[in-house]
């Protein structure tokens, strides 16, 4: 019999998010647990993070602050949350991304799947031959200044899933811990190296600029200006001898371009929910309470 929760996620989706995360790797967070670790007890550690998410007791621990230096100078700061709040984080992103995705520019490329920075530096290349001129942009801190608010209501905008909105909203305001063990509140931004931050980060330039840039200069709202917001193909494009740079220099985003009312990209949404492809055979998944495949989000087990 089911056990009764109050939100319907199902093991089956908690137990593909995690073989992403193995997947994906990645470094230990707060607790220092690595994923070797973490698989020593896979079947608690996967039913805990399945039932606090199912009855809305869960919160993520804080993140660990890493600094790496930067090729310009300066450091950049890394949010590294724990495996088991990779894992969580990785049960939103499977939810909300399929619904999300297909509302964002054909010509985004920055941490979309089944997209890359070569890509972009392909599409660059053939378009240098259309146009003769790029706008030249960097966000400056970008991931660090996101206001939280105005990604609630991105994220509201599209789905209203109670869940969603309750574990994102947490994630946003999860402080963060230095090296020497103090901890910082955070009031804006979104961690660069937690699983849903780059989602977080597409969805809010997807209205903040370029469905604005849609809006104002249709002209060049298909332009590849706007691919290239990931930072390795627009280092290349400076050093592209078909283009001259137009001589401005956008440093900071207008966080208040988000529309009250933005545009609705039901038409090109699929209202099916975010599925995952599993093992049958896994012996993890049938000692975590998994009796065969099933890949619906929305039902619970």
């Amino acid at each position: 019999m089911a056990e009764a929760k109050p939100y319907a996620i199902s093991k089956q989706v908690v137990w593909g998010a995690y073989q992403k995360v193995k997947a994906n790797q990645g470094a230990a967070g707060v607790d220092g647990q690595s994923i070797e670790a973490f698989e020593t007890d896979l079947k608690n550690n996967l039913y805990k993070i399945w039932n606090r998410m199912s009855s809305g007791s869960y919160f993520p621990p804080p993140v660990r602050l890493v600094e790496i230096p930067k090729a310009s100078g300066g450091l950049r700061p890394l949010g590294i949350p724990t495996v088991a709040d990779r894992v969580a984080q990785m049960v939103v992103k499977m939810h909300l991304e399929p619904l999300v995705e297909p509302c964002f520019h054909d010509d985004s490329y920055g941490y979309r799947p089944g997209k890359s920075a070569l890509d972009a530096v392909a599409t660059a290349r053939q378009r240098c031959w259309r146009s003769d001129w790029v706008i030249d942009l960097d966000i400056k801190g970008f991931f660090d200044n996101l206001d939280h608010d105005l990604v609630m209501k991105a994220v509201r905008h599209h789905d209203k899933t109670p869940w969603v909105l309750l574990y994102i909203e947490r994630w946003l305001k999860a402080p963060v811990q230095r090296q020497d063990g103090s901890q910082q509140e955070r009031t804006k931004g979104s961690p660069q190296g937690a699983v849903v931050s780059p989602l977080l980060a597409n969805l809010f330039l997807h209205h903040a600029f370029d469905d604005w840039m849609r809006r104002h200069h249709p002209a060049s709202s298909s332009s590849a200006t706007q691919t290239m917001w990931s930072s390795t193909p627009r280092a290349r494009l400076k050093r592209s001898s078909c283009w001259r740079r137009s001589g401005h220099a956008w440093r900071n985003a207008a966080w208040n371009f988000i529309l009250r009312r933005p545009r609705s990209c039901t038409a090109r949404t699929a209202t099916g929910r975010a599925s995952t492809s599993t093992s049958s055979s896994t012996s993890w998944a049938t000692r975590f309470g998994l009796g065969g495949p099933r890949t619906t989000a929305g039902s619970s087990s």
